[in-house]
């Protein structure tokens, strides 16, 4: 019998034979000669699956509007495929490099940056941002009055939000706190409904465990003064011990706002729903007191002059070691170590020694410390933007700040002008948050 020829379009050719299509037939060493019944002939195309790359025929290479930049075949993958592109004028079949000559024909075809479109306002726009930009200072913000300078009451407004640092028995106190927040269940339970008890009773009963908690830690650790607090097992009794722990707890975290990430926001809930009128009747007492500040220390035993005298720039400065010799910098710690002892020597009186005294001293440098390493670098990269880059034009490619959203990770589409604004709005607010952050962890307890 001849075989039954093939016909596609005007050609005929013999048919492969075709092995049926079945398990025994996969199985068997004919398996390479079987096809599914229901494939299609292809006019020898391969075909494609969904585990085939898709041919695609090649794209013209280009200038990408979007990516403002050349844009070969190859690299039209992703969310690339969507931009815009442009032919460029005289371009061969294959281009390796763009070329200077082509870079500089596009310029002149009107492909260049928003800084060419506006140069016919630019000398405008310089006089306007030197008239604005004359009031402007370079001044660190809020600076210590410099060695020598009369301090006035710069020192007063400033110690009144510094949190008196900690002693070493202060700090195993602190160490009971956090120790009771580690085990407290506070914010788990307090929002259970349960057990037929109203919302503020949950609150007063968690409030009490976590007292009890530290009671016990207490006993564990100065038997003699835990068992003060389990003579009468009353908690309105013992209401300053209570008031004293959780106020180190929040000066501790003014001072140190890198520590106590998971338990602050559970003590801070503890105290915010303790402050409410049904609670405060059930617990019969308050769990809040003011935080112990360098002026309030002061104030106590009038000795406010302190904060007034001209010394206390010397006993309170940073002492730099960057880029300076070992004799300068032995010289400055023994004028600082002078000064203090000095002002705790002369402002010493009863109630207030001298250990106090530099414990107040002490705690101001810690202001001065937390603020160099936090604020300054804001203020200095400020300067560097105003000085290295102009506010409104780019000078050349390198120095603008343009970017373009889906270009280099920008989710935003910004030209030089408006991202400069941008860039010193966000230096500017992280510069005024950062220098007033121990006002903001106390201005809440004031209302």
């Amino acid at each position: 019998m001849s075989e039954t020829p093939l016909v596609v379009g005007d050609a005929t050719k013999p048919a492969n034979p075709v092995t049926a299509f079945s398990l025994e037939t996969i199985l068997s060493d004919k398996h390479e000669s079987v096809e599914h019944p229901g494939a299609a002939a292809t006019n020898g195309v391969s075909p494609t699956g969904w585990d085939e790359e898709v041919p695609e025929n090649p794209l013209a290479e280009g200038f990408c509007v979007e990516c403002e930049g050349e844009l070969s075949s190859g690299a039209r993958k992703g969310s690339r495929k969507r931009h815009a592109s442009k032919v460029l004028a005289g371009q061969p079949e294959k281009k390796a490099k763009t070329s200077a000559t082509t870079s500089s024909s596009d310029l002149a075809n009107g492909d260049s940056m928003d800084v060419e479109e506006n140069s016919a306002n630019e000398d405008s726009d310089d006089e306007d941002w030197e008239r604005v930009a004359a009031g402007s200072t370079t001044e660190v913000l809020g600076a210590q009055p410099a060695v020598g300078v009369k301090v006035g009451e710069w020192f007063i407004a400033r110690a009144k939000y510094i949190p008196l640092r900690l002693t070493l028995g202060e700090r195993k106190f602190l160490r009971l706190l956090e120790a009771a927040l580690n085990v407290s269940e506070y914010t788990d339970k307090i929002d259970t409904i349960g057990f037929g008890l109203s919302k503020a009773k949950r609150i007063v009963q968690q409030i009490r465990e976590l007292c009890a908690i530290m009671s016990g830690l207490l006993l564990a650790a100065d038997y003699k003064q835990g068992q003060e607090l389990f003579t009468d097992r009353d908690f309105q009794a013992n209401a300053e011990f209570y008031q004293q722990i959780f106020e180190l707890g929040r000066r501790h975290k003014i001072m140190n706002p890198d520590k106590m990430r998971t338990t602050y926001g559970k003590l801070i809930y503890l105290l915010q729903d303790s402050q409410s009128p049904d609670v405060k009747d059930l617990l019969s007492f308050s769990c809040i007191r003011p935080i112990k500040t360098v002026h309030v220390v002061l104030e106590e035993y009038e000795a406010l002059d302190l904060l007034r005298d001209d010394l206390i720039t010397i006993a309170t400065k940073e002492i730099y070691s960057e880029g300076r010799p070992r004799r300068d910098i032995q010289k400055d710690i023994k004028s600082k170590e002078r000064a203090i002892e000095t002002l705790a020597a002369r402002y010493e009186r009863d109630g207030l020694p001298q250990e106090k005294i530099r414990q107040c001293l002490y705690s101001i440098g810690d202001n001065h410390a937390f603020l160099r390493v936090n604020r300054d670098p804001c203020e200095r990269i400020i300067n560097y933007l105003k000085e290295y880059f102009h506010p409104t034009q780019a000078k050349d490619s390198k120095r603008s700040l343009a970017i373009r959203s889906g270009k280099e990770g920008a989710r935003l589409s910004h030209d030089h002008g408006k991202q400069y604004s941008y860039v010193l709005q966000s230096l500017t607010l992280w510069r005024e948050i950062l220098h007033g952050t121990f006002r903001i962890f106390k201005l809440p307890f004031q209302c």
